[in-house]
């Protein structure tokens, strides 16, 4: 039985430090996540050759899981990877977690996702990916008994650019439905909300039971300026809602509490992953029975240690759980 069964992307990550004219000069949106091409990738490759980059096994509920294992609760991750070098440096990562991997549906041919997250000096992190078969995810790789088996079922929005993984998401929360299990998702990036509404408005259905998303998403699903009228129409959705707000913490809503948990202040450096740790501290805290509001307490310290440094996770699970026992 699994406390949490992810659904998201396998991507492998590679972080690489540049200004933001490199930005401009290659047209790149800065802080958001955009989808690329193969062809693009390597024109990115290219461009990059010969600067520092550090290469980690990633994809937004991916690394919510990781967190969410280390923070000890029992997790399995469905997703799609290719028969290449790319693909089993992913399923080995999360392996070696102690994450149970259902990636199956390997196949012979298409290559394995693959991200550059560029950072610039103010942490910033702006995202190119090429999704690779990880986009043709679907409702027929979902192991529905082991989804059955599990407390809680958590999807990346992300897979709403994509029709396959779209109605894999769909088809996972139709059974958690039937079974009983809690529901929740990230909004993931104001792109996703932008572009890909329609898909992601299905992937919610009517109703899940939490949603992780940051001011810039919440006030984008509303299409609002104003955060109140944002969480308003969030809660239509969930009952219970995280609203991430950079150095200034987050806000906790449950039923009709809500309840602003201040942030830590800390000299950021990079913020990639800042959103998914906190999802997976959150949900880590919550499942053990905390309260929301000492969940995004939790949550913020996990996400203030994050940005602290170059990546989007910790280097080792022992970290993690240093981390863990630094919270008071």
């Amino acid at each position: 039985m699994y406390d949490i069964f992810g659904l998201g992307n396998a991507l492998v990550d590679t972080e690489v430090n540049v200004d933001d004219g490199f930005l401009r000069d290659q047209k790149i949106a800065k802080g958001h996540m955009t989808l690329i091409d193969s062809e693009r990738m390597a024109e990115l490759a290219g461009a990059l050759d010969g600067e520092h980059q550090t290469r980690c096994s990633g994809g937004s509920a991916a690394n919510t899981i990781y967190a969410a294992q280390a923070f000890g609760l029992k997790t399995g991750y469905t997703c799609k990877v290719a028969a290449d070098e790319t693909g089993d440096f992913f399923i080995n990562e999360l392996t070696v977690a102690g994450i149970d991997v259902n990636a199956t549906a390997r196949a012979d041919q298409g290559r394995s996702g693959q991200c550059f997250i560029l950072i610039t000096p103010d942490a910033e992190r702006s995202m190119n990916t090429d999704l690779g078969i990880s986009s043709q995810l679907a409702a027929s790789d979902v192991p529905d008994e082991a989804l059955r088996n599990s407390r809680c079922y958590y999807v990346e929005g992300y897979l709403s650019s994509s029709p396959d993984s779209t109605a894999a998401a769909i088809h996972c929360r139709e059974v958690s439905e039937e079974a009983g299990i809690d529901v929740a998702v990230t909004l993931s990036d104001p792109s996703m909300v932008e572009f890909f509404r329609e898909p992601l408005e299905s992937m919610l259905g009517n109703g899940v039971t939490r949603i992780f998303c940051n001011e810039e998403e919440a006030l984008a699903w509303a299409r609002t300026d104003r955060l109140e009228i944002a969480i308003a129409e969030i809660k239509d959705i969930a009952p219970e809602v995280y609203v991430t707000l950079s150095e200034k913490g987050s806000i906790a809503v449950s039923g009709s509490s809500q309840k602003h948990v201040p942030g830590v202040s800390v000299t950021a450096v990079d913020t990639t992953g800042a959103g998914d740790i906190y999802a997976g501290a959150a949900l880590a805290a919550r499942l053990k029975g905390a309260e929301p509001a000492e969940a995004a307490r939790f949550a913020n310290h996990c996400a203030a240690h994050i940005v602290t440094r170059y990546g989007a996770r910790l280097s080792t699970i022992e970290d993690y759980h240093t981390l863990q026992k630094s919270f008071a």
